[in-house]
């Protein structure tokens, strides 16, 4: 809960326009946005640079998003080095199938691992445009929300100073852990949807078995194959919730991914060092509204979506598009309207993308219920597929994501 601004003695509490909690994809959005229109901010971060720029996340980005960073000027390594991927496959009944949503839709996937994002932003943000970062803060609280004199209070990592520093609006962009959400009032509404299935997360030092994404569909559990360099390949194994990665040894991870994954007109999967075995819970939440008082939640502060559809970084963006762009128009053009409609647009992408990775879920897991019925209609949903160019057409289009926002 948030709490009155604490009264200090020195130093002097600073004041900054905005003050960003968290340094992810969403919060160094939005501050890069901000410095370009002359707006000062503060980015609050409780990790260290190092650890920030290092972080293993998703890697899927969606054109519309890839093109929005670019007009902001943040997508030069980006463009530069992402992989475009127009095609992926389906693997089921032992067999492959090719499934090419750039000629459907006319857009690609970008592949850029969400750590070199990170490092893209933290740089054009400190480094460029000059804006304040505090890293390896503790102790992050919101104070005085509702008023319009709210202020957030860290302590120090160099002194161990308590500092204060007041703000018009505070941008919560620091996950489903941090001060903005245990700042949320009761009147706060979380949805919440477990899917009741694990993935095990892999990366693999082996260059990737195909050019493009797999997804295999197998009664032993869904695989997934996912390039990420020419050395690197990230690999998901559905496993029970909650399993300890350490029963999955090396030749027990090669043999289930080899039998998931296998198609009777393609070679093995090519094997090697698992450098990363960490079990991901299928879970997810929605925060409504995401705005309270002068709090504005981005990113997985306000949402979280299962890797099923690789979604995530791009809602975090999103709503960093819009955050950052309706603040910087407030505070530059006293111009309230994307404020006012913030939470209501950022919902309705976030609701879409729910909706479709739930529907997705049952296409990569149905067949490993035990569920003869399950079985058979996950089948139907995935041979319409390859068989009505209606329904590959909306496959194609949710798959890519919107064009433009909602």
């Amino acid at each position: 809960m948030t709490s009155p601004s604490p009264r200090l003695g020195s130093p002097a509490p600073a004041r900054f326009p905005v003050v960003v909690v968290g340094a992810g994809p969403a919060g160094l959005t939005v501050g890069n946005i901000l410095r370009a229109a002359g707006v000062d901010c503060l980015v609050l971060e409780t990790e260290s640079r190092a650890f920030i720029e290092q972080r293993p996340r998703a890697g899927v980005i969606e054109e519309w998003a890839v093109r929005a960073l670019e007009r902001r000027g943040l997508a030069g390594n980006l463009l530069e080095r992402a992989e475009r991927h127009s095609a992926c496959e389906f693997r089921f009944d032992g067999h492959g199938y090719r499934f090419e949503y750039t000629e459907l839709a006319g857009r690609h996937h970008w592949i850029y691992p969400q750590p070199l994002l990170v490092t893209d932003l933290v740089r054009e943000y400190a480094d460029v445009r000059g804006g304040a970062i505090r890293f390896g803060v503790r102790d992050v609280r919101l104070h005085d929300l509702d008023s319009d004199r709210p202020a957030v209070s860290y302590t120090d990592p160099d002194s161990g100073e308590r500092l204060v520093v007041h703000c018009d609006f505070v941008a919560g962009c620091d996950g489903a852990r941090g001060a903005s959400r245990a700042a949320l009032p009761p009147r706060a509404r979380i949805s919440r949807h477990d899917y009741g299935i694990g993935w095990l997360a892999l990366l693999a030092e082996a260059p990737p078995s195909s050019d493009r994404v797999l997804f295999g569909m197998h009664a032993d559990g869904f695989a997934g194959h996912m390039p990420r360099s020419a050395e690197m390949t990230r690999y998901y194994l559905q496993c029970p919730p909650g399993d300890d990665p350490d029963a999955w040894t090396h030749e027990r991870v090669w043999d289930q991914l080899q039998r998931r994954l296998a198609a009777a007109d393609q070679p093995p999967l090519t094997e090697g060092r698992l450098l990363e075995k960490r079990v991901l819970d299928m879970h997810t939440y929605v925060v409504e509204p995401m705005v309270f008082g002068r709090l504005f939640l981005a990113g997985d502060a306000a949402h979280l979506v299962a890797p099923i559809a690789a979604k995530g970084m791009n809602l975090a963006l999103n709503d960093a598009f819009l955050l950052g762009d309706a603040l910087a128009a407030y505070l530059t053009k006293d111009d309230p309207a994307g404020l006012d409609g913030y939470s209501d647009a950022c919902l309705r992408r976030v609701w879409d993308y729910q909706e479709f990775s739930e529907w997705l879920s049952e296409i990569y897991h149905g067949a490993s219920h035990g569920d003869p019925y399950r079985a058979g209609t996950t089948l139907a949903r995935l041979r319409r597929l390859f068989t009505s160019p209606a329904a590959a057409a909306a496959f194609a289009e949710q798959y890519l994501g919107a064009a433009e926002a909602f």
